[in-house]
Order: structure tokens, then sequence, then C-alpha cells
């Protein structure tokens, strides 16, 4: 059996209108570009540091 990679599970949830543009910059580095649209991203610190940016407006689970 194959290992379940550990990660993060990113969901857009607020419109990015109106953000700043480093904020919209960091969203489409992730991969989320409408409302609702979902992402699996690795538990590093990079991610971690990307999602203190826009927390406001997506919602993290664990994957």
């Amino acid at each position: 059996m194959a290992k379940k990679a550990k990660g993060v599970q990113i969901r857009l949830t607020r419109s990015l209108i109106g953000a700043k543009q480093d904020q919209i910059a960091t969203a489409t580095s992730l991969g989320l570009r409408k409302i609702g649209d979902c992402t699996v991203q690795p538990d590093n610190e990079a991610t971690k540091g990307k999602v203190a940016k826009i927390i406001h407006l997506i919602e993290v689970t664990n994957a």
C-alpha cells in the first residue's frame, strides 16, 4: 500500500475582488481563481506562509 501524502486542503470562500494585488497573486499561486476552487497543497512552511497571508479569504482543512 502506498502512503498517503500529508497535505492541507484549501478552498477559496471569498471573492478576490477588492483584495490587494499581492493577495491575488498568492491565491493564484495556490491555484485558486474562483470562489469554490479547491486545491491540496503540501503541509510545509511555504504553504503556511501563503495561507497566513490570505486566511481571511480561504478555508483550510487537513487532507
